[in-house]
Formats: C-alpha cells, structure tokens, sequence
C-alpha cells in the first residue's frame, strides 16, 4: 500500500478503522471556542480496552473544570481530549456516540461519534483528497493464465457513511485499469439509472464521485458497472462490480407503534403481574446501536397509593406490577408515560401514554337491603312472583362480580319456589308448583345471595326470610284416578253402562256438590249421568272409526262444583274396543297388462280392517267363471296372492272375479272383480307399447303438431261462420206469425232459374233466438259402463242381456228426445205459406188429430190438445 492510494487486489486488502468526528457547536462561554477542526482522522488496527483511537482538540483560554462525556459506555474522554475504549467492543460495521463538553459555567458543546470499518477514506478538515480505495482489472496474463478468474476474483466493498455534510462532490472510491488510452463509464442505480446523477466518474482517471448526502433508510446500498472504453469506444475490460454500503448514522429515534397503550390489571395483583406490552421501533440499521431501544417509566398519575406502582423492562416493553395495593373502589386507572431511547438509553428519545384500567374482583359480598318481609300468594297459582328482594354490592355495577345469583336455603322441601335475578339486580321469588291451602296455609322461605363469580376471600353471606301466607281459592273437583282405561267390545249393544267416574271436591271444608257432564266425545258415542257419573252408551261404536287410535277411543268427562265461581275438572276415559269380525277382506290390484304368452302373475293384496284373529288366513277362491283361465297362487305372505293366466285368451280387459274369505269368527267373504288386460307380447311388452316406443318421440311430437294444426283450421271455421251468421234476425215466433213444417227433399233436376233463388229466407229460425235450447245433440251426461265380451262363448246371452238393460237406461244413446226445430216461412216471407193448413182461419178445427194417439207417447200431448174438439 502506498502513501498516496491504497490499492485492492486479489487475497489481499487490509482492515481500516475511520474515526470521523463531526462536530455540532453548541453555545460556548468567550473564552472557549470548541472544538479546533470539524473533522477528525483517526486509523487504528484494532479496538481493544484501554486503547487510545484518537484525539479530540478543544480551544478554551480556561479549561479548568471543563468535562467531557460520551452517551456510549463503551468509550470515555480524557481531560486532555484523548479518545478511549473503555470496555470490549463486538464486531461491527459501525459504531456511534455522542460526546458533550460541559464548562463551569453549564455551557455546553456536543458533538456526535460514527466508527466505520472498513477501507475507505474520508476527506480530512483541510479539505485534500486523501486516499480512497483503488479497484483494479486483472492483468491479461492472470486471466490468460487462470480459467475461472471472474468467480476467484473478490471485488471489495466500498462503505460511505449517510448524511455525509462534506464538501460535495466527494471522492469514494477509483477504478483502474492496465490498459492504455482508455475512458471510463459507469451504469446502474444512482448513475444513469434512478436515482439518477448521485454518482458520477471521471472519464480520465476513474474516480467515482459522490454528489449528495445519501440515506441508508431510503437506500441501504447501490450496484454500480464499471466500464472501460477505448477510443474506439469499444470495451476493452468485462464490466466490473462496484458496491457501495450506506453506513447508518443514528439519525432516527424511536417511533411507538401508537401514541397511547391500553392494559388492564385485576386489583389486588401480585407483584410481578404483567400488565401489557409497548412496542417501538427505529429506522436506522436493525441490530446496530442506533437502533437499539430502551425503554423506561417517565411518570405516573395519580402517585397512590405508592408513586411507582408498575415497573417496565428496559428491553422488552414489558409493563408489570411493582408495588401491591392495587384497589379499584380506590382508583380504578393509571396513566404512566414511558419513554423509548435508542442506542441502549443514551441515545434520541420519544414518549407514549400507557393507560391501566383496574379490573374489579369480587372482594365485596353483595347484601340484603332488607333481610325479612312477610307476603301473601293465592293457592292453584304458577308463575307467581311472591316478593322482590333488593341488595347492594361494593363492586363494579354490571360485572360478574356484581350481578347476584340468588337460592334458597330453607323452607323448599317441596321445590314450590325458585328465585331468579331481575336486570336491576334483584332477587325476585317465584311459585313454579301451586300451593295447596289445604295442606299448608303458611311457608316460611329463607333466601342467601351470592356473586356470578367466586369470592376472593371468604366473607360473611347475607340472607333473607320470607313468610308467605296463602290465600284459599275454589279448586276443580279431581278425578281418582284422573285417567282411567276400560276394556269393552265394539258391539256393545247400545244403552250399556260403559264404567263409571268419580271426582272428589279438595275444598272439604266447603261441602260442595260435584256434577259430572261429558267433555270431548268425537264420536258422540256416550252420555253420563249428572248425579252419578255412570257412561253409557247411546249410539254403536266402531273399532274402526276414524276416532279411534291404536283400538283406544279417548274421551272426557268433566266434574264441576257449586262454588263461586264455579270450578270444574277434567278426567280421561280410554276404551280399549276389541275387535268383532264384522268387516269382509278385499282383493285389490292396480290395472295390469298381463302377456298371453308366458306372463308374469298379477299381485293380489288382501285389505281388511279388523285385526288378528279376524283376518288371514285368507281363503281366495275364482268365482263366476274366472277359475277358466285364471288361477290363484301363494306368495308365502297372508295378504298377498298371485294371479296367474292358465291359457292363451282373446287380449282384452277382463274382469276376475275372486271371493275372498277371511279366519275370524264368524267369517267373513266379499267377491272383488281385478281388471286385468291380456295382450299379445313381444319381447315381454304388449305390441302396441313396442310400436309406441318404435315410434318415439319425434313421431308423437308430429302428431301432437298435426292435431293442433287440425284443431285451429276447425276453430278458423267456426269464426267464420258465425260472422255468416252475425245478421240480426225476427223472432222465432212471434204471436202474428204462422208455424210451418217445412220439410227438405233432396232435389232432383231443376233449371238455372233455380240458382238465382235467395235461400236464406228460410233459415230465419233460432239464430237470433238464444233463449231456446236445441237439444237435438247428444245430452252432455256421464255414460253408463257397459260390460265387455266375455271369452266365454256360454256367457254371450248374459251378456247381451245385461247390455241391453244398460241402453235402454242409456240417456246418451239416440235417439235423442229433443226439440227438433225446422225453418219457417213467416212474420215477412217473401214466399208466404206453403201449407194448406193456412187456407182458412179455423183450419185447427178442419184437422182430424185423433189418429196422433196411435202414434206413441210422443204424440198423445199433441193428441189431447187438439183432439177432442173445442170446450
């Protein structure tokens, strides 16, 4: 290394200690005039205990009583300006302190410290450049001669302090290179980057320059690319790494997280508690001492009972309790004001509130404002209060240590009363089981109060006494026993004594008459005698009836006495109805399409009402020729048979007849007709249903379209003719016209004469007569169900016996009996009469209408009008 440069290179560059003192006058008295330079040069090798690093100069005519102090322990100032260490200093990038020069006269000087490691030079106070790190290339022949000299070459770091208050611009460090008639450039973040104009080279020499004060809490480091150019501007040299570290000075305090803490502490804590954690932070280089914090308690207020009553961890934050006696009825919160300081408690300084809320505990025993009172309550009553009972308590209102829970402690044998808390705290005395004055006309209740949460110690319990008198009140007759269960049969004959209810008075001191009536009897089945209470029966019961549940028909009987007012009691009768066989089983089954060719069987399920005994085992028997082609299988189950089809029949629908008998006694049959429908299958369905499926959707969805289509042409139609119809018309008969049957014969022949003739003359009939119904349609009636062809050849004659029957009493069937209306010639006809009949006034007379009776009983009306002649 040389006087004038220091120069790196490869395995080799040495450790330097900068000591840079830069000096804040404060205001000194006139005969002092500080410190003799701003700055100061220091190197050492080391720091060890009890070496001199440097020395500090202060002009004073008189420095006698003049003392010098540091804010770091870790170094302290002679009388003669030497700068020592004190103790062991660990290894670091940077180390600052304060240094204050106090005079007799309490005029004071300071000034602060930064230690930096590293091998960089400063600028001295005279202002000449003094010796800055060199960075080198290579020689050509070390990377000729070695194949990985980029990764073996280890560029330096180049170390600046922040907030440097220099004379700008400042020399930090020089690159260099062997080759001859070359320029230099540099690129990156803070050069031709951003930020940009921070640094900048000179061309000739290499020597980078620094142009503002940096900030390492803005930027902690910048990457620069050295670059060497020849005249050619053609780069001679691989660019090369140039690193400069911000050192951090202490120009940050602390900061707490928020202006104001909140804790909480139970009264009466320990000392040692922990109350809460304060946080703060500092911007400046993390494990430095600048941004070592300390923290400690500056105040507290109030100062009772004793004025440091919370302690704080210097390093933690951790605020815990100093002193006991700690009581919230006294004072129920601190206010403290801590302090944060950097570099260990020597350093800059910044304050926050801490404010401590005492919780209460529940060290005071609630308490009874009166501790006896005597009450009355009515007897047969729930959800009664009886009494309130007021208390106070020391603790915090609406705490668990304040809210009271109240039990009673005597005088509740019975479980009659419990005691709840009101929202004002207050004990509140409830009947929940009526009281009865016959057995007790006084209750004495004693009632204790204690906290929601334990106490903290063992105080006195407060309670009070409550008499209570009760008041006698008129009770419903009971009932022994209040439900009673008889067992009868369901065909008892009517006027039977079902049982009998007895209801006793408990007012025995009143002598009261109890009378019975019947309460709920949904199947009006009962009736019960006032004076005796005995049921009997008036109207047949049925196990069956949709009143009775599980065989048990439930009704009430109510007992009333004479009082005032009257009170009346309810009692239950449940009949047990055994079961009589006096419902005959069925045989049911959905419509079932069955193959002719080896079908599946029909499922048959037998339905009967009563119960075991009364039901299977079922005897199922074909009836009325069924048995032909039809036969009855087991299922191993009681209800259900299979039907099955012996032989290949017409596919038709067909009804089985089938007698079913059940077990019971005596037993019961009833012949059930199954619609079934036999068809020929392919592939185990009927044909039509595969030529259905065959068809698919897309064929019923065209059908479907071609009806709808065929329905609106109709209904096109139908508003076309009626708008031919739309002419107002005459009445059909009026009383000047004259009714003619006109009768229309299919024409035959006729000439071109014929066409031009108006045919609409004659139907003038009812279109304009709305209130006349033509009926000569079939009636819209329901149509009788006509018994399908048997297979049975042997069967035809009864079959077209019971049809025949059915049409006759068919109302659908035509003819139909109807009002049959015909056109008219009259009231303005062009064409007048063509009846003879209208040849003379009494041509009613001139007509021989006896013969009419001969006609049937739809012309003798006719017959009897006209004759018989004139009256």
């Amino acid at each position: 290394m040389s006087s004038s440069s220091s120069t790196f290179s490869l395995g080799a560059f040495s450790l330097s200690l900068l000591l840079l003192l830069q000096v804040w006058g404060g205001e000194g008295s006139p005969r002092c005039t500080g410190f003799a330079q701003d700055t100061y040069l220091f190197q050492v090798e080391s720091l060890a205990p009890g070496q001199v690093v440097g020395r500090v100069h202060f002009n004073c005519s008189d420095q006698k009583g003049l003392e010098f102090h540091t804010n770091d322990p870790h170094f302290h100032v002679q009388s003669d300006g030497k700068v020592l260490v004190g103790r062991y200093v660990s290894s670091t990038n940077q180390i600052s302190f304060m240094i204050t020069a106090l005079s007799e006269t309490k005029d004071t000087w300071k000034t602060a410290i930064s230690i930096l490691i590293n091998g960089e030079k400063v600028k001295d106070s005279t202002g000449s450049t003094p010796d800055v790190p060199v960075i080198m290339w290579p020689s050509r022949f070390y990377r000729s001669g070695l194949s990985r000299w980029k990764r073996e070459w280890v560029i330096p770091v180049t170390k600046h302090p922040e907030n440097d208050v220099g004379t700008f611009p400042k020399q930090v460090v020089q690159i260099k290179s062997n080759q001859a008639n070359i320029y230099y450039v540099i690129t990156g973040p803070g050069a031709n980057e951003p930020p940009i104009g921070i640094f900048t080279i000179n061309k000739d020499d290499g020597y980078i320059y620094l142009h503002k004060p940096l900030d390492r809490e803005q930027r902690d480091k910048y990457r620069l690319l050295a670059h060497a150019y020849d005249a050619n501007d053609q780069e001679v040299e691989d660019a090369v790494d140039v690193l400069i570290e911000v050192i951090d000075m202490n120009d940050n305090k602390p900061q707490f997280t928020v202006p104001t803490f909140y804790g909480t502490v139970e009264e009466g804590a320990t000392p040692g508690t922990a109350v809460m954690n304060l946080t703060a932070t500092d911007a400046d280089e993390k494990d430095n001492l600048n941004s070592m914090i300390r923290y400690s308690i500056r105040n507290q207020d109030p100062k009772l009972p004793l004025p440091h009553m919370f302690t704080i961890s210097s390093k933690t934050g951790l605020i815990s309790v100093l002193k006991a006696g700690l009581d919230r009825e006294s004072h129920d919160k601190y206010t403290l004001e801590v302090q944060a300081t950097d570099m260990k408690g020597e350093g800059m300084f910044t304050t926050a509130t801490a404010i401590i809320t005492i919780l209460d505990r529940n060290d005071n025993a609630p308490q009874f404002v009166t501790t006896s009172v005597t009450v009355s309550a009515p007897e047969n009553e729930v959800d009664y209060d009886v009494s309130r009972h007021p208390i106070t308590d020391a603790d915090k209102s609406y705490t668990p240590a304040w809210k009271a829970n109240f039990s009673i402690i005597f005088g509740n044998e019975r479980q009659q009363f419990t005691v709840e808390t009101d929202l004002d705290n207050n004990g509140v005395l409830k009947l929940i089981k009526p009281l009865d004055f016959e057995k007790s006309s006084q209750h004495v209740v004693t009632i204790e109060v204690r906290n929601q949460i334990p106490f903290t110690d063992t105080p006195s319990l407060s309670s009070a006494t409550v008499t209570i008198n009760v008041i006698d009140a008129n009770e419903a007759p009971i009932f022994t026993p209040e439900t009673k269960t008889v067992m009868q049969p369901e065909n008892l004959p009517i006027g039977s004594t079902v049982t009998s209810c007895k209801a006793k008075d408990p007012d025995s001191a009143q002598h009261q008459i109890v009378r019975y009536r019947m309460g709920s009897d949904p199947a009006q089945w009962f009736e019960i005698e006032m004076e005796t209470g005995i049921i009997k029966l008036i109207s047949s019961m049925d196990r069956e009836s949709q009143f009775v549940k599980d065989n048990i028909y439930t009704a009430t009987v109510l007992a009333y006495d004479d009082g005032s007012p009257p009170a009346t009691g309810t009692g239950t009768i449940l009949v047990d109805l055994e079961d009589i066989n006096d419902n005959p089983p069925i045989a049911t089954s959905l419509l079932n399409r069955v193959c002719n060719q080896n079908g599946l069987p029909v499922n048959v399920t037998i339905l009967d009402k009563d119960i075991p005994p009364n039901t299977f085992p079922y005897a199922v028997v074909l009836v009325h020729g069924a048995e032909k082609n039809w036969t009855i299988e087991s299922t191993g189950r009681d209800d259900m048979k299979l039907l099955r089809l012996k032989r290949e029949i017409d596919p038709n629908i067909y009804e089985v007849s089938l007698r079913v008998t059940d077990g019971g006694t005596p037993q019961l049959s009833q012949v059930t007709g199954l619609r079934v429908e036999v068809c020929d299958c392919e592939n185990g369905a009927c044909k039509e249903r595969i030529v259905a499926a065959a068809f698919g959707i897309p064929g019923i969805l065209a059908v479907l379209g071609a009806i709808l289509a065929l329905l609106i042409l109709v209904l096109l139609l139908l508003l076309f003719i009626k708008r031919r119809r739309s002419v107002k018309k005459e009445p059909l008969l009026p009383e000047e016209d004259i009714r003619d049957n006109v009768y229309h014969y299919d024409e035959e022949g006729g000439g071109e004469e014929d066409q031009d003739y108006d045919l609409s003359q004659l139907h003038r009939g009812l279109d304009a007569r709305p209130e006349v119904v033509r009926n000569d349609v079939a009636p819209v009636l329901m149509a009788p169900q006509y018994r399908p062809r048997p297979a049975n050849p042997d069967e035809i004659g009864t079959f077209i016996d019971e049809n025949l029957k059915t049409a006759d009493n068919d109302p659908t069937a035509p003819p139909y009996d109807s009002l049959l209306v015909f056109d008219y010639e009259g009231g303005g006809s062009e064409a007048e009469s063509l009846s003879s009949v209208n040849s003379s006034n009494n041509s009613d007379v001139d007509q021989e209408y006896d013969h009419l009776n001969d006609w049937g009983p739809r012309f003798r009306k006719l017959a009897e009008m006209y004759g018989h002649g004139e009256e």
